[in-house]
């Protein structure tokens, strides 16, 4: 299957055709940063979307949710240092009144527009301030936008994220598109934190929910900072169609393969910018792990091993203790015989069957120090295999925590 997939350098959600993007400072971090964005499309776009599995939602995204009921938007609001959760029936009327103004400035219907709020919980939307800070930014729309788009939804992360694809396939050129933010309180369990994404590639909404899932389950869902699920969490997909080409559904054909293939490695580069951002990480590592009868197994011992408070500890001490990653593989819930394990630190075997091998503490330490590497587990029971990404718990990550607050 013949197709070409090209990084596009400094490309993110207004790389696609016919998108543009603002951000500004409106008034809601006490820090005068930026904290209020726009994402609009010429035209209207087919949309899905990925939320949290947390009870407790965000009003924002109750609104956005019902707005995508049609499979169909074409612009998205975002403001940070203000969840907007926990505001009861004024946190919906808010939500729409958002949709309702952003709507009005654009000639654009409200129901397509998705309002999204990150932020503390618990605290109302100062809505003046939005309401002239929408009022402000749609003069502002440009196609050079996306980054301070991605700027704008920043909480604690220190860095904006974003990045693009270009796919040639079939005698077809389109783009995908991507922005993401997310330091703290993340821990997937369906998509995790902010991902917008963006496409002028022509699918239906149905197709684009398929494409999107798949994405979401092999990156942003296989990726844990500290195991807390935001009640915000959000991953939108636009497609606005403006790549003319014929539409791409989910099946085997070479268009649908570098779509997926181009949407995967675009999900999985923010996921790992992400990971290196996190609140006060210094080491990002992939867990492997294989061998088992099914990928759902395998899935559950990467998790467990992922989120272990002592494994990510180990992992910041630059410290090879395996007895930690082997207990938390034994407390996953998943049979598996021990005495047929063998693990990997980077290049270095620690364990053959079971048993520690004869390698050099010094040997492994030394993989350690790096800010990025792999552990690989083999239970050797069967052929499918997983993976999930983590990272190290640091005191950093504790004094962020323990002032949230007053640093978004």
């Amino acid at each position: 299957m013949a197709y070409k997939i090209e990084k596009v350098l400094d490309g993110s959600v207004t790389t696609p055709r016919g998108f543009k993007a603002a951000g500004i400072a409106c008034g809601i971090k006490k820090s005068g940063k930026l904290d209020l964005g726009l994402l609009v499309s010429q035209v209207r776009c087919t949309a899905a979307g990925v939320f949290t599995t947390n009870v407790v939602k965000g009003s924002s995204l109750l609104v956005t949710r019902d707005n995508l009921s049609d499979g169909h938007a074409q612009a998205l609001l975002v403001n940070s240092g203000n969840a907007n959760a926990c505001n009861g029936e004024r946190g919906l009327l808010d939500a729409r009144e958002l949709a309702r103004i952003t709507g009005r400035l654009l000639d654009i219907p409200n129901q397509d527009i998705l309002p999204n709020s990150t932020g503390v919980i618990g605290e109302y939307l100062p809505l003046p301030r939005l309401r002239d800070g929408i009022e402000s930014l749609v003069p502002l729309l440009s196609e050079e936008g996306g980054p301070i788009l991605a700027q704008a939804m920043m909480t604690t992360d220190t860095v904006p994220k974003y990045t693009a694809r270009r796919i040639t396939a079939e005698n077809q050129s389109f783009t995908i598109g991507g922005i993401a933010k997310g330091a703290g309180m993340i821990h997937p369990n369906m998509a995790t934190m902010f991902g917008f994404l963006t496409t002028d590639a022509r699918i239906s909404s149905e197709s684009l929910r398929i494409f999107l899932m798949e994405a979401v389950e092999q990156s942003f869902n296989r990726f844990t900072i500290d195991g807390d699920t935001s009640c915000c969490d959000t991953v939108l997909f636009l497609a606005n169609g403006l790549s003319s080409g014929t539409d791409i559904v989910p099946d085997s054909s070479s268009i649908a393969h570098a779509f997926r293939e181009a949407l995967l490695d675009l999900c999985l580069e923010l996921t790992y910018r992400l990971a290196h951002d996190g609140e006060g990480v210094t080491k990002v590592v992939k867990f492997i792990v294989n061998g088992f009868p099914s990928k759902e197994a395998a899935a559950v011992i990467a998790r467990s091993i992922a989120i272990s408070p002592l494994v990510k500890t180990a992992i910041h001490g630059e410290d090879p203790n395996w007895g930690r990653i082997l207990n938390a593989a034994g407390y996953s819930g998943v049979n598996f015989d021990p005495t047929l394990v063998d693990l990997w630190i980077g290049d270095i075997q620690i364990l053959h069957h079971g048993e520690k091998t004869d390698y050099k503490d010094e040997d492994a330490h030394r993989v350690m120090q790096r800010t990025e590497y792999d552990i690989v587990l083999n239970f050797n029971a069967g052929k499918e295999k997983d993976f999930y990404i983590t990272t190290d718990f640091s005191k950093d990550y504790v004094d962020i925590n323990a002032d949230y607050r007053h640093r978004t």
